[in-house]
């Protein structure tokens, strides 16, 4: 099937999983996840209607940017070594992993202007996964209020590889959960507006339960 195919069945599970939440489609965001593929199908993508492109490596984000540059909106959805930094800052438009201080810094060191980050949090625990506890992200979020480059726009996570939909769905709802903690803080720096969960494999679940950046690959666009 051609990107635009799976891009229209997508959208459609997309609406149905709103309509049964009383949820309107237009404020789920799709990241077409292209670390799979190369930038020629990547370029498939944009022509199907899809502006955001997620990349997990620094590596692959720069080779297709030199092919697409400003003609995506940039996501980097993978663990940030500190020393990438340099490489991606200015070609990224959100980091959906921040989840170290220093990592901060060195975002907060390196921007020109403002970069919206979602901070990462492992809700599951699972020692496999990258992120702040729930316990720790609100204290984290609080050291990152005189970083003038740096706005938290939202949490991350993700879900166990499971088909238990109770586990879940509970892991998505404890996020969203934590964002309106933080959200009702009211911090200038930190809108927390927003949620990015649900792949492939789950994000119907998430929309049902307040996602709004969903990041989908293998189901969108394939692999080479």
């Amino acid at each position: 099937m051609t990107v635009r195919d799976n891009l229209a069945a997508v959208r459609q599970r997309i609406e149905a999983a709103c309509a049964r939440v009383g949820r309107n489609p237009a404020d789920v965001r799709i990241v077409a996840v292209t670390k799979y593929i190369d930038a020629e199908r990547a370029l498939h993508v944009l022509d199907a209607g899809i502006a955001d492109l997620g990349e997990n490596r620094a590596g692959q984000l720069l080779e297709k940017y030199e092919r697409i540059g400003d003609r995506a909106v940039w996501h980097f959805i993978g663990t940030l070594q500190s020393r990438k930094v340099k490489d991606i800052i200015d070609k990224v438009d959100y980091i959906h992993s921040l989840d170290r201080l220093s990592l901060a810094k060195e975002i907060e060191k390196r921007a020109v202007r403002p970069v919206k980050c979602f901070v990462q949090v492992n809700v599951s625990g699972e020692a496999t996964k990258h992120g702040l506890s729930p316990d720790e992200t609100v204290p984290f979020i609080d050291q990152l209020r005189s970083f003038s480059h740096l706005e938290v726009v939202g949490l991350m996570t993700m879900a166990p590889h499971t088909d238990d939909e109770a586990v879940l769905r509970a892991c998505f709802r404890q996020l969203r959960v934590l964002k309106e903690r933080v959200q009702a803080l009211r911090w200038p720096h930190a809108p927390c507006t927003e949620l990015s969960m649900g792949m492939s494999n789950d994000y119907e679940i998430a929309i049902e339960e307040g996602a709004t950046f969903v990041r989908i690959g293998s189901a969108l666009v394939g692999s080479l």
